[in-house]
Formats: C-alpha cells, sequence, structure tokens
C-alpha cells in the first residue's frame, strides 16, 4: 500500500514528467472511481493544464487551470504513462494528452478515487479538510488532547487520517517501536511526553522514508521508475521471528484492528 512517502516519490516523478501536459481526452474504463458526475468531469479536465502537482496526508493533487484534480490511490493505485500501450484490465482511467502521451490509473483492487474541486475551494472542502496535520506540523499538546478522547488502541489513532495524517501500516510499526510504545496500549495511556516522542518519531522515520523513495515491498511499487529502498531501514516491520535490533529478543507479529502489526514485547510497553 503506497503510504506518504511512496505518493511524495510519485508525486514528485509525476510532476518532473508531466507539467506543462495539455489534457486533450478523458476516458473512465471503470467510472465508479471518479466520484463526480462522469460526463461534467470529463468536460471539465479536456482543455485544462498540468501546472503542478500537490500533495496533502496521501492525497495527491493535480493543480490544473481552473480546477484541482484530489486522487487517493487507496490499497493499490498506481500511475502508468503510457502512448500506444494496449490497455491493461486494471488500468480504470486514461487522461490523454496532446502530446500523444497518455496517464493512466491501475488499481487493482477498484478502492482508488478521483475527485474534482476548483482553484478556489480544493483546500476547505473535502475530502482535504477531514485530514489531520502532517506530524512534521503537529501541535503536540493538540495531538495529546486528540488521544486522551479515545480507548482505542494507539495504533488505531495513528492510523486515523483525521487524527494525524500520512502514517499506514509500515510507519506506525517503525514509529512505535522507536517509541517504545506497544500498538494494543489504549490511545488515553499515552502520557504528554509519549505524545511528543511519537511526533518526533513520527516525523523522523516519515523523512528518512521520503529521502530514500519509500518503501518497496509486498504489492506496492512504484510504476514509474522509481524503486524505494526504506525497506532496508525497516527495524521491526516484516521483521517476525527476527532477532530485535535493540535486545534481541525475536519480533513477534500480531493483529491490531485487523492489521498485521510487528513488535519487540520486551521494548514496546
Amino acid at each position: 500500500m503506497p503510504e506518504l512517502p511512496e505518493v511524495e516519490t510519485v508525486r514528485r516523478t509525476l510532476e518532473y514528467a508531466l507539467s506543462g501536459e495539455k489534457i486533450k481526452d478523458v476516458v473512465l474504463h471503470y467510472p465508479k472511481i471518479v466520484r463526480e458526475d462522469h460526463e461534467g468531469f470529463i468536460h471539465t479536465l479536456i482543455g485544462q493544464t498540468i501546472r503542478r502537482i500537490e500533495r496533502k496526508g496521501k492525497y495527491l493533487m493535480f493543480i490544473l487551470d481552473t480546477h484541482v484534480l484530489i486522487v487517493h490511490l487507496r490499497m493499490e493505485g498506481k500511475f502508468f504513462i503510457k502512448t500506444n500501450e494496449p490497455l491493461d484490465k486494471h488500468e480504470h482511467v486514461s487522461i490523454i494528452f496532446e502530446s500523444g502521451r497518455a496517464l493512466r490509473y491501475h488499481d487493482v483492487r477498484k478502492f482508488g478515487t478521483m475527485d474534482l474541486r476548483t482553484i478556489d475551494n480544493y483546500l476547505i472542502t473535502e475530502p482535504i479538510t477531514l485530514l489531520g496535520r502532517e506530524p512534521e506540523h503537529v501541535d503536540v499538546l493538540e495531538f495529546h488532547q486528540k488521544l486522551k478522547s479515545k480507548s482505542i488502541e494507539i495504533k488505531a489513532s495513528l492510523l486515523d487520517q483525521t487524527i494525524i495524517s500520512g502514517l499506514g501500516n509500515i510507519y506506525v510499526d517503525e514509529t512505535l517501536f522507536r517509541s517504545g510504545i506497544h500498538p494494543r496500549r489504549p490511545s488515553n495511556s499515552i502520557t504528554f511526553d509519549e505524545s511528543v516522542s511519537l511526533i518526533e518519531s513520527a516525523t523522523l522515520v516519515l523523512k528518512k522514508a521520503t529521502d530514500l523513495g519509500g518503501t518497496t515491498i509486498r504489492s506496492y511499487t512504484s510504476s514509474l521508475g522509481v524503486t524505494g529502498r526504506f525497506q532496508n531501514e525497516l527495524m521491526v516491520h516484516m521483521k517476525k521471528g527476527e532477532p530485535c535490533p535493540i535486545c534481541g529478543t525475536p519480533i513477534m507479529k500480531m493483529k491490531v484492528k485487523g492489521r498485521g502489526t510487528y513488535v519487540c514485547e520486551n521494548c514496546q510497553h
């Protein structure tokens, strides 16, 4: 699953490749990806030029002339830049440019979404307004107060994009390990000092992962010729049975809210 560092890597790659491209046509092979009136969506995009691409949390935002295309890749969404290659059965949206190239959205599970907003309102309407701040911009006191109101496991709170945005399963495991906090701890048991540690750890993990192009494991790899290297830096995630890098205790795998979770039972309390 693409998380913030992977989405940022995709953003940088797409912006470099597509800035200045003018949209000639749009084809919806699986229209349900688009959460707008389909005809209006196509009509609005045709003739627009990609000016730049922004990111907030895990959302990609294609800044056009008058509108913004907001994309969430969800579990397995990917983009391919192609020309005349045959359509893959998992390619659900084709944005065709005047240059002859096309941006194709590929999604095996069809969970991804596309929304269209105007330049004036895209930052003050859903879905962007539903997002919490990214770790480096979080107010720790506000974050701690949110946790104090939650009895759910701390891992579930960190995965909640309305509380803090950008953290997915991999980076929550790494953040909790670095902070010495067990993923099953109730959120309202987290102390203020632990909240500070969580924000510091999350910021460090996401920055390092972004610098290394994200994490390329399992089903998610960049389709744009960029391979992440942060998997070489993982301390607990996917390390079941391997010795903890701090104490040597074998890393355990468990389920927390249905998510595969890796933990050192000795170091994390």
